[in-house]
């Protein structure tokens, strides 16, 4: 029992610094930690993960938005798509085999913290501001399937995925991208984790 204790004040440590500060899914730490350390079923990990992402997303896309680092125009649109395509992930889900889809998880997290740490977001909120509102709402759409079937899948309330398509394909300055980011994880999650668990 304090073994379980543990591990999940580590994880709930880990996914409340992760959220504030990279605008990380807290469901991108919990997630794999509860398969991993407990043992949880993988598609049952997925919605307690999830689950707990909604608060954790709403109160880092308050803190950001007061700090004026948040894109609501476009983040709405890159949040519809996604609430969608999270729906199709999560059905997609509860037909994969619990090791494929908990293997997944774990290399998809570790995929996405290699290329944070080897290619930095150096875009400035100049830079940022030049693309055309066409251009970024096709580019929103776009972003928004992707991330919407990963965060339906493999259970991260899709923020490293959205944070990587927001500063390498949107070009937003990360400090927008992690504000944008969290707003929409917290409508994601709220979607995923009510598919899964209902």
């Amino acid at each position: 029992m304090i073994y379980k204790i543990i591990i999940c004040f580590i994880a709930g440590i880990g996914a409340g610094l992760g959220t504030g500060f990279a605008g990380m899914s807290a469901a991108a730490v919990i997630n794999p930690m509860l398969i991993t350390f407990l043992g949880i079923p993988a598609y049952e990990a997925v919605g307690i993960a999830l689950a707990s992402d909604v608060l954790a997303s709403a109160v880092s896309a308050y803190t950001y938005g007061k700090n004026k680092n948040l894109d609501i125009r476009n983040g709405m649109v890159m949040m519809i798509t996604v609430l969608l395509f999270t729906l199709v992930g999560s059905f997609l889900a509860s037909l994969v085999p619990n090791t494929t889809m908990g293997s997944f998880s774990v290399f998809m997290t570790f995929l996405l913290g290699i290329k944070f740490i080897v290619k930095p977001v150096m875009t400035t909120k100049e830079a940022m501001n030049e693309v055309s509102t066409g251009k970024r709402i096709i580019q929103s759409i776009i972003s928004g399937i992707l991330v919407g079937l990963i965060c339906g899948f493999i259970g991260a309330g899709g923020g490293m995925m959205m944070l990587l398509l927001l500063t390498s394909i949107l070009g937003y300055e990360l400090k927008t991208a992690v504000g944008t980011s969290v707003f929409i994880m917290t409508f994601t999650a709220l979607t995923g984790s009510v598919a899964i668990l209902s």
